[in-house]
């Protein structure tokens, strides 16, 4: 048949299909979207009541992942000098073993010199801080004024209960300390067979120099985050040992020690050493003048760690969000404790390398305004 110019066949025509509306308002969920989010919430809701419920077991485990992460460049290093791969784990091990210790001796002799004279320890802090009586009896006659007299009666030091709950949380158990131990030798012992393990687990080429270039950027990255952060924290330390010394404060090495410790745990540990350096400064010396030379000193130190040499050296090899750094901190120090919040860190960086190359940024252009 033949079609002249300007005529169309009807049995081509779209005519009988339907034509979708477009009424301008939102698209409906579907059902089966809905059971697909409360599938992946309750998922997760079940992982982190089992890393919670099975902290003596995922703690150690995960850190000796993560720990044995950061020293494989270490064990590689030893590598080219022929020096086989177990026996790189074993001197490994026993020089982080060598080093724990070393700073535990460091710190666990004022602790446990303080801890043993803890009512004299109160009793000359209560002394000291009488300069806060007339503040506190001026607040106490507002709350007189305002009709409720006997809300501060009086300045009052807690009681001590909390010292053997505190040491319980903050000390891991000998059997996580042996797990971790353990786990950490064979995971740099072996992590050249588990790489090679995880990329052949994927048939596809692509997805294997994908997995490649994961695992290398994790190793790299938590290699230099580990390296870096124990510099600057070993250089915090020193600064507060010096600082400790000529303010004339009691076992200066064990302050420092406890300072460069505490600055792993990012945000918390400065405000910690803050609060430990003021207490033991109103304790120790003789005015709170004098007591106040070291922790305005390490706030000093602490400002310039954080908002300059930090951000100077890692922040050009891996930003971070600050919102994320805190909410990381938060939850984790929640989950696992201190060393939760050790961990938030090098898991955040581990989390955003993965969301970098799995799901990769397209730069997509904002509309105009």
């Amino acid at each position: 048949m033949r079609v002249l110019p300007g005529e169309r066949l009807l049995s081509n025509t779209p005519e009988s299909a339907p034509v979708p509306e477009t009424t301008g308002e939102p698209p409906v969920i579907r059902r089966t979207e809905v059971v697909a989010i409360a599938l992946v919430g309750l998922l997760i809701i079940s992982v982190v009541a089992l890393l919670y419920e099975a902290k003596a077991f995922f703690l150690p485990v995960v850190m000796g992942f993560v720990v044995g992460t950061m020293l494989s460049p270490a064990a590689n290093f030893l590598e080219r000098y022929r020096i086989p791969r177990a026996l790189a784990a074993v001197l490994i091990v026993t020089a982080v073993g060598t080093l724990v210790v070393f700073i535990i001796g460091l710190i666990s002799a004022p602790v446990m010199d303080w801890t043993t004279h803890l009512p004299e320890l109160a009793t000359q802090l209560k002394d000291k801080l009488h300069a806060l009586d007339r503040p506190l009896a001026l607040w106490q006659d507002l709350q007189g004024k305002l009709g409720n007299a006997n809300s501060f009666g009086g300045f009052q030091l807690p009681s001590f209960d909390w010292v053997q709950p505190t040491i319980q949380f903050l000390t891991p158990t000998f059997t996580e300390f042996l797990l971790f131990f353990a786990t950490l030798m064979l995971f740099i012992a072996s992590w050249r067979d588990l790489r090679r393990t995880l990329i052949m687990m994927f048939g596809d080429r692509d997805a294997r120099l994908r997995t490649l270039r994961i695992l290398n950027e994790i190793e790299v990255n938590l290699g230099n985050y580990l390296l870096t952060v124990t510099l600057i924290n070993a250089g915090v330390g020193i600064a507060t040992g010096i600082v400790c010394g000529i303010a004339q404060m009691p076992r200066p090495a064990g302050l420092g020690a406890l300072a460069a410790t505490l600055n792993f745990i990012p945000i918390i540990g400065p405000i910690a050493t803050f609060v430990i350096l003021c207490v033991v400064g109103i304790v120790a010396l003789p005015s709170l003048s004098a007591a106040s030379i070291a922790p305005l000193a390490f706030c000093g130190i602490a400002f310039l760690e954080g908002h300059f040499i930090t951000p100077a050296i890692i922040g050009r090899r891996l930003a971070l969000n600050a919102l994320a750094v805190f909410l990381g901190i938060a939850f984790w120090t929640w989950m696992w404790g201190p060393i939760g919040a050790f961990l938030s860190s090098p898991l955040l960086i581990v989390a955003v390398i993965l969301k970098d190359h799995l799901w990769p940024v397209n730069s997509p252009q904002l509309p105009p305004e």
